[in-house]
């Protein structure tokens, strides 16, 4: 008796949740045939999910769509001064083009100089002109940065932005300051072990091609060509790895500035314990979904 009396009083709890996956697997199948698929709703939402999207950053200057920091500063990449004019800062454009003008123009200027002369003066002073407008460029993005007006603190992308345009301002504008030495001294590393490496790739390089030279006025060195080869390679192999290191390294407080930047609101406490309760929660989420019946597990 009291089995068949469990049988029935499990078939009423089980068959209204029956009922109800039946009705919506119903109207899945009428909403199928009833979708409008020339709806833009959704590809505009697509638009603003992409990493970049030129609807997007073009919409943002003209004012017409929210700007993302990401969109807004690859595009400025590209369109310079597009975060000044999103900020509505228009009195720094002049400033930004007239800089990048003048180092691109001193700097063709001074490499025509050098090209007729010969003078290496005239070479330095090109070099340092192309230096002098990628600063202005690079400034431009700084400062649109830093200027984008946001809600959220910190924001993920502007903390990502600052870790690449400058190492470790990621890890500052998070409030992590202790990151700042190990990354730098990573990347320091990984630079000066490129540098060691590379000046020896080249002096056994240079050796080799001595003793593998048939010119009989070369003076042939005091290690055979075999183990010239060998030491040229083997220090080409730790150049690469050390260049290698230094990119991950740069990468790597890239990550952090932008995952420690999520995790700024993620509270941590001593309080593991578990409890089960029950709780009325809407229909569509209830296991017992005429009921109204669920459970919750709170942390």
């Amino acid at each position: 008796m009291k089995r068949h009396l469990l049988s029935l009083l499990a078939a009423g709890l089980l068959l209204p949740a029956l009922l109800h996956g039946q009705a919506r697997d119903d109207q899945f199948k009428r909403d199928a045939f009833s979708q409008n698929y020339n709806d833009t709703t959704g590809k505009e939402n697509a638009d603003s999910t992409k990493l970049f999207s030129f609807r997007q950053y073009f919409g943002s200057l003209a004012h017409k769509r929210p700007g993302k920091v990401q969109n807004l500063a690859m595009g400025s990449t590209v369109f310079i001064g597009g975060m000044q004019i999103y900020n509505r800062q228009y009195w720094k454009l002049p400033v930004v083009y007239g800089g990048i003008g003048a180092g691109v123009g001193l700097g063709i200027y001074y490499n025509g100089k050098y090209k007729s002369t010969g003078n290496e003066q005239f070479k330095q002073y090109s070099t340092w002109s192309f230096i002098g407008a990628g600063l202005f460029w690079w400034g431009s993005l700084m400062d649109g940065v830093v200027s984008f007006p946001t809600d959220q603190y910190p924001d993920p992308g502007k903390a990502t932005l600052y870790s690449i345009l400058l190492p470790g301002l990621g890890q500052i504008y998070n409030g992590e300051y202790w990151k700042i030495p190990l990354y730098y001294g990573m990347m320091a590393g990984g630079v000066y072990f490129y540098t060691l490496n590379r000046r020896n790739y080249q002096r056994y390089k240079w050796i080799y091609d001595q003793a593998t030279s048939e010119d009989p006025e070369v003076e042939k060195p005091p290690i055979t060509a075999d183990n010239a080869l060998y030491y040229r390679n083997l220090f080409r192999r730790y150049r690469d790895y050390s260049l290698l290191f230094t990119a991950l390294a740069y990468v790597l407080q890239v990550v952090d500035a932008n995952v420690f930047s999520y995790m700024q609101d993620f509270e941590v406490n001593d309080d593991i314990s578990l409890r089960i309760a029950p709780t009325a929660i809407p229909q569509e989420y209830a296991i017992m979904p005429a009921m109204g019946v669920g459970f919750t597990l709170r942390f």
